[in-house]
């Protein structure tokens, strides 16, 4: 072998070894403007174990999708975007979210949690009253479109029916509904369709989150706030 051979070879080499490097340094400086969204993914996924999924972003009234006829723009996921799992790491999170700049942080309902949602007025009423009377509560989020979200244990959705039944609110006309498999949250700090951001009323902690409440714990009083209050 001659040392022009070798030297191409050790060029070729040294090549390939500096672009892993190059590419995660391009994934973090795609990063930087979603610094916001990156950060709070990596605590779902690596402190709370939950997945997410990045999602669209409504742009002058158009959904970043890019379908002209979107049914909810700038408030789903991506289609095209992979899941990133429970448990990666603020490394692999910024890797994955550089790859979609822009995009909104979605949770999916149905694993971890699921969700009980009323008119944020009577949200965070109820939200007062049950920690007055030292319930065991999950995180709660306000939405830019006037919803309280109630973290609960997962099997709510299905189970809503039937709570309210046995409740004796079953016949009333009550502003509050269950999300669950199938279905995904905007998660703070995210914009939702384009009226702003989602907030926490109630952060995430080690307890709330291990261990949501089961949904009849707190759904008593929020059908009786949300009866209360005006519609």
């Amino acid at each position: 072998m001659t040392d022009k051979d070798g030297g191409a070879k050790a060029t070729r080499a040294a090549k390939e070894a500096k672009e892993p490097r190059e590419s995660r340094a391009a994934s973090r400086r795609r990063c930087r403007a979603n610094a916001s969204e990156c950060t709070a993914v990596a605590e779902y996924t690596g402190l709370w174990g939950w997945a997410a999924v990045p999602g669209a972003r409504a742009q002058d009234g158009r959904c970043s999708c890019g379908r002209a006829d979107c049914p909810a723009p700038g408030a789903h996921p991506l289609d095209f975007a992979p899941e990133v799992p429970a448990g990666a790491t603020l490394d692999e999170v910024t890797d994955a979210w550089a790859q979609f700049p822009g995009a909104a942080v979605m949770l999916p309902v149905g694993r971890a949690f699921d969700v009980i949602e009323v008119a944020e007025t009577a949200g965070r009423h109820a939200l007062v009253r049950l920690e007055r009377m030292g319930l065991p509560l999950g995180p709660v989020a306000a939405t830019p479109d006037g919803r309280t979200h109630f973290f609960v244990a997962p099997g709510a959705a299905a189970e809503l029916p039937q709570l309210l039944y046995r409740m004796g609110w079953d016949d009333a006309a009550l502003d509050l509904g269950a999300l669950g498999p199938g279905t995904h949250i905007t998660a703070p700090p995210s914009d939702r369709g384009g009226l702003g951001p989602v907030r926490w009323l109630r952060f995430p902690d080690p307890d709330s989150v291990t261990g949501p409440p089961h949904a009849r714990l707190v759904l008593g009083t929020l059908a009786y706030v949300a009866h209360r209050s005006p519609a």
